[in-house]
């Protein structure tokens, strides 16, 4: 009974993990309300979109290792005065397939605020050449914002971390 018990205890934690794949849906809404500001009245002139390269697994050791990175994913509004509307925000794999998509209505985040995705290091749906996309829009000229993508990751007691930057897709126009 002791033994069955014990084996329980020990197995009771694998009874709660979730798979990488279904974790629950990442909510901008509800995990970054503070950031968030209502939609602007009026037109959206100016528009621009981003490429961000992400890392979810790097090969190393002249290829015969895999190392699997965690992604973090930031878009940072750099107006101090303007909200910035973020219209997409899609996950890539390495074969261009769309992965997720975090955004299911656009949203308009507040001055200098900042919403992040985050991709555990186990989910390696992404792959070698994951990416992303960000598409974003304003009521009127407006710094253009920063995204970012930081993968953190290691082997043994090696540790890794490192920032790819986005590219614009679109230089930021208006209608």
């Amino acid at each position: 009974m002791q033994k069955g018990l014990l084996a329980a205890m020990l197995l009771c934690p694998l009874a709660f993990a979730v798979p990488a794949a279904a974790q629950s849906k990442v909510n901008i809404e509800q995990n970054f309300a503070d950031s968030l500001a209502t939609m602007p009245k009026g037109e959206l002139d100016v528009s621009g979109g981003f490429y961000v390269p992400a890392y979810s697994s790097v090969a190393m050791s002249q290829g015969k290792l895999r190392v699997d990175f965690s992604v973090t994913l930031s878009v940072h509004n750099a107006s101090e005065t303007q909200a910035l509307v973020i219209k997409r925000i899609a996950y890539f794999d390495t074969a261009g397939k769309q992965v997720e998509s975090y955004l299911t209505a656009p949203v308009a985040l507040k001055p200098l605020a900042t919403v992040s995705i985050f991709i555990p290091t186990d989910d390696v749906r992404g792959g070698t050449g994951a990416n992303f996309l960000v598409d974003w829009a304003a009521a009127g000229e407006i710094a253009e914002p920063v995204v970012e993508a930081l993968m953190v990751g290691g082997v043994a007691n090696a540790h890794y971390a490192f920032i790819s930057q986005g590219r614009p897709t679109r230089t930021a126009t208006k209608k």
